[in-house]
C-alpha cells in the first residue's frame, strides 16, 4: 500500500516537523508514505467569497497534480464523516484488501478545499468540527494512520 498525503503550505516549525519526521519514520514499517507540498496562495484579509474561491481553486489545481486518476482520495473536511481510530484502521485495511494500492488524504490550506476536490474525493473525512491549523493536522492524520496499522497488525498501542 502507498499513502501520500497532499497538503497545502509549508510546515516552517521545527517542532511540526520534528513530529512529522517521527510519524513517518515509524510507519515506513507498515506502508510505503509521501508527503507532497503545494504552494498555499496569500489570501487577503478581507477577501470576498469570489477572492476565497480563487485561492482554493488554485490551490485545488496544484493539489490536482499529484492525484492519480486511480488513487483513492480521502480528503480531511469539516463535513467529512466523524471515525474512531479503529474505523479508519478497518477503512485503510478494507481499501487493501480491495485492491486500493493508493490511498491520498488531501489537506487543505487556511480557505479549506475547492469544490472540486471535494468532488473527486472518494471520502471525506472529519477529525472533529472544530478548525485546526493545517500544520498541527498533518500532525494528527499521520499518528491516526500510524495507529491504524498498530491496530491492524494487532499491537499495542494507548488508547
Amino acid at each position: 500500500m502507498k499513502i501520500t498525503i497532499v497538503c497545502v503550505g509549508k510546515i516552517k516549525e521545527k517542532f511540526y516537523q520534528d513530529a512529522i519526521a517521527e510519524y513517518a519514520k515509524r510507519l515506513s514499517r507498515y506502508v510505503s508514505l509521501s508527503i507532497v507540498e503545494v504552494k498555499d496562495e496569500k489570501t487577503k484579509e478581507q477577501a470576498s467569497k469570489t477572492e476565497e474561491k480563487m485561492v482554493k481553486d488554485l490551490e485545488g489545481e496544484r493539489i490536482f497534480k499529484h492525484i492519480r486518476e486511480d488513487g483513492y482520495v480521502i480528503a480531511l473536511a469539516i463535513e467529512g464523516k466523524n471515525l474512531d481510530s479503529v474505523q479508519l484502521s478497518e477503512k485503510i485495511e478494507s481499501l487493501g484488501l480491495g485492491g486500493t494500492s493508493h490511498i491520498y488524504f488531501v489537506i487543505g490550506g487556511s480557505l479549506g478545499l475547492s469544490e472540486e476536490v471535494l468532488k473527486r474525493a472518494n471520502d471525506k473525512l472529519s477529525f472533529s468540527r472544530m478548525t485546526f491549523p493545517h500544520q498541527l493536522m498533518r500532525v494528527i492524520l499521520l499518528e491516526q494512520i500510524y495507529r491504524s496499522y498498530r491496530i491492524m497488525n494487532h499491537e499495542p498501542y494507548h488508547k
